[in-house]
């Protein structure tokens, strides 16, 4: 849902109609992303998706029908699996609604990619409506509390669709090297959503969508690279911004932002890292990722 909040925030400010599809159940079906959402423009657009292309076109089927949201449910045979990559066969229980008819708020929690409860009240297998709840809403409903604290997706209940929607914490490595590569690894393992990149234009754009919640860490040799993506997560929100190297790397990198009117570096971490004594680059960047998560945290 986080991936699809500005399209289709742009959407509805021009006026042109969205039709948001998201998992709420699932029976044998390992979907890698819960949080994962499409949306279907008129003339056959299409912005996200789902883990496969079967819940997809189920959900294309119902796009720009009616002004309620409805349940779809998608099987997903051996086939269907094996080319999405998926561990096995199963069922998909899925909803559909007019973006319009999602609470303004949902958007700008999404934006922000703040975590939120959506749920919708259900007749037969109609959504006639939706709310919306922040983890930190004062007086949650109790269904509302009880899918905040569960590990698990959506859940349908007699008159109710109930999905929690998690936003998984960003890294932006910019560079080349082992010490990346390792970034990258367990950024993965963390569950994070990790991207890689070699150029300023590259980086910059993927920086400067950023939140407080998000990290950039910058591992590359090249200054121009160094350089540009360090301006980029001073633009930003990121809540954590490290640069990995030598102490003389870290004024090479320096001088060439104060020659371009960044002289408060006051939120570069850099060398990046928690001292552990760490030598290796597995180390390394478990000492970064440790500092990461530090800041994000507030510690």
């Amino acid at each position: 849902m986080f991936d699809i909040a500005l399209p289709v925030t742009a959407c509805l400010r021009s006026g042109t109609r969205a039709d948001v599809g998201w998992v709420v159940s699932v029976d044998g079906v390992p979907l890698e992303d819960p949080n994962r959402a499409v949306a279907f423009t008129p003339g056959g657009g299409r912005l996200g998706g789902i883990d496969t292309s079967v819940i997809d076109a189920a959900l294309s089927e119902h796009a720009g029908v009616g002004t309620t949201g409805r349940l779809v449910e998608a099987e997903i045979s051996e086939v269907d699996a094996l080319i999405a990559g998926l561990g096995g066969p199963g069922k998909v229980t899925a909803a559909i609604a007019p973006a319009e008819l999602l609470p303004e708020r949902l958007w700008d929690l999404a934006n922000e990619r703040i975590g939120f409860c959506l749920v919708g009240r259900l007749q037969a297998d109609a959504i006639e409506s939706f709310d919306v709840y922040a983890e930190d809403d004062p007086d949650l409903p109790p269904a509302v509390a009880e899918a905040f604290a569960s590990p698990g997706g959506g859940r349908i209940t007699e008159d109710q669709v109930i999905n929690v929607f998690r936003a998984a914490a960003r890294l932006v490595v910019v560079g080349s090297s082992p010490i990346a590569d390792a970034l990258m690894e367990i950024a993965g393992v963390l569950g994070w959503q990790p991207s890689q990149h070699n150029t300023v234009s590259h980086a910059e754009g993927v920086i400067a969508s950023l939140t407080e919640a998000d990290m950039v860490v910058v591992a590359a040799h090249d200054l121009e690279l160094a350089g540009g993506a360090l301006m980029a997560a001073l633009d930003s929100r990121a809540g954590y911004i490290g640069s990995v190297g030598s102490r003389k790397m870290q004024e090479n990198r320096a001088d060439w932002l104060s020659y371009r009117g960044a002289t408060d570096l006051s939120r570069i971490s850099g060398p990046a890292g928690i001292d552990i004594g760490a030598s290796t680059p597995a180390e390394i960047a478990v000492s970064v990722i440790a500092e990461a998560i530090a800041a994000i945290r507030g510690r």
